[in-house]
């Protein structure tokens, strides 16, 4: 994380694949957004009070249960609305399944209050919603541009991609969105990846084997 961030940001490991969430609040105004809710919503809820954050909306990256198993407890106590690109919904609906296929517990989720769009402004800590394709068709990375920040899930990794082996993953597409979407950045934007360590955009582009600038 880049230390000259105007924003509170606390990134840590949920759920029982130890998915990245991501809290991002303003500290003038205490609005946050919640990225990636994949599990251990007490304790997501204990860092919102500890933070004293309000959450404004409940953003996910994609649509694999290990990124949305909390996010219906999170809208419960908070109130706050759900975004998650359309492309991904039939994930989405699918979270039993998806459940079963990992031995893990069955929860039911609320559907998304609102989709996502390219470009779309997330009204808080100066973020903007990029599609980015490929580990699932509606995966979506989010630019904190004030921050110098890239909220990336599971498209790009510390040295690695995102697997596309799985429903709707696509390899070309993948390429074609880090390529064109995310090494356009500047390379010392921080990177928070979908699972393990950060990076920045200008290791990736020149070290990362699977996909170089």
């Amino acid at each position: 994380m880049n230390q000259a961030t105007p924003y509170i940001v606390r990134t840590f490991p949920v759920g029982p694949l130890q998915c990245n969430c991501t809290v991002i609040g303003d500290p003038a105004t205490r609005r946050a957004l919640v990225i990636d809710p994949g599990g251990n919503a007490a304790d997501i809820q204990a860092i919102l009070a500890e933070l004293q954050l309000v959450v404004v909306a409940i953003i996910h990256t994609h649509a694999h249960l290990d990124h949305i198993l909390a996010a219906g407890e999170i809208k419960k106590t908070t109130g706050a609305p759900i975004y998650l690109h359309r492309q991904d919904m039939f994930l989405w609906r699918g979270v039993a399944e998806q459940c079963a296929m990992f031995g893990v517990p069955l929860v039911t989720l609320p559907d998304p209050d609102h989709y996502f769009e390219d470009d779309h402004d997330l009204g808080c800590c100066g973020g903007v919603a990029m599609h980015t394709p490929g580990h699932t068709p509606g995966s979506t990375s989010f630019w904190f541009e004030p921050a110098d920040l890239l909220i990336a899930g599971d498209t790009l990794f510390r040295s690695g991609i995102g697997r596309t082996d799985l429903p709707g993953g696509d390899h070309g597409q993948i390429v074609k969105s880090i390529r064109e979407r995310l090494y356009t950045l500047d390379d010392n934007v921080a990177v928070v990846t979908g699972h393990g360590p950060g990076t920045t955009i200008g290791d990736e582009k020149y070290h990362n084997r699977f996909v170089r600038a």
